[in-house]
């Protein structure tokens, strides 16, 4: 079965590239097209794609809402977020809402296709460096905790120190390294914190280890 697409954007134009882009793809097919995010609201839940391509700014709602209304519906939808900046303000919202990751408008179309195939399978794609950045810039400016870091309680200190190293801007192959660890035993790990935090991919697990005040930004 090929990965369902929603494209979202408010202009016609990137939708009609986009389009062009992925529907050349063998597994990959659009379904459905939206202007603004009350229609992609509408059409996520008529259309139950695998894949939203989400831009942030539109008119009437915005990405960021239209993100967490369609997260929200509780079904296997994924939303992969579009930002012309890469600190966007809206980037990180969207990221909070449950967002699977985001990527630049300028991003080559060769890696556009392979972000909706991480995504579609459960993958998270900001990488670790633009992690880093993301966060040291939203987050450096509000409450260095705003969730109780009871939360954290569930996890072994093995995991919590591989926690750490993810929400500081380590790849996983960074990480082995630093922990005397292979690469798989380090995404069994991350695996088992994605559950116990009840974590829909990395980046969430890294949005929540700095909102429990795990890690702090500049750390």
């Amino acid at each position: 079965m090929p990965i369902t697409v929603l494209l979202v954007d408010d202009q016609e134009l990137m939708r009609m590239g986009l389009t062009m882009v992925l529907d050349a793809q063998e597994d990959i097919t659009v379904v459905g097209e939206a202007g603004d995010g009350a229609a992609a609201i509408t059409a996520a839940r008529r259309l139950e794609p695998d894949v939203v391509l989400m831009d942030v700014r539109m008119p009437v709602v915005d990405g960021v809402s239209a993100t967490e209304q369609i997260l929200a519906a509780g079904d296997r939808t994924r939303v992969l977020v579009m930002t012309t900046f890469d600190l966007d303000e809206h980037a990180m919202g969207a990221l909070r809402a449950g967002a699977s990751g985001f990527l630049l408008k300028d991003t080559p179309p060769e890696d556009l296709v392979s972000a909706i195939r991480s995504v579609a399978a459960g993958d998270a794609v900001v990488s670790p460096r633009v992690t880093r950045r993301l966060l040291a810039r939203f987050l450096d400016d509000g409450p260095q905790a705003t969730r109780d870091p009871a939360i954290l309680e569930s996890l072994t200190d093995r995991e919590r120190e591989v926690l750490v190293h993810v929400a500081t801007g380590r790849s996983n192959q960074e990480i082995a390294g630093l922990l005397y660890l292979s690469e798989s035993t380090v995404k069994s790990h991350i695996g088992r914190i994605l559950t116990k935090l009840d974590c829909r991919d990395r980046v969430q697990a890294v949005v929540l280890a700095y909102e429990t005040g795990l890690v702090r930004p500049g750390s």
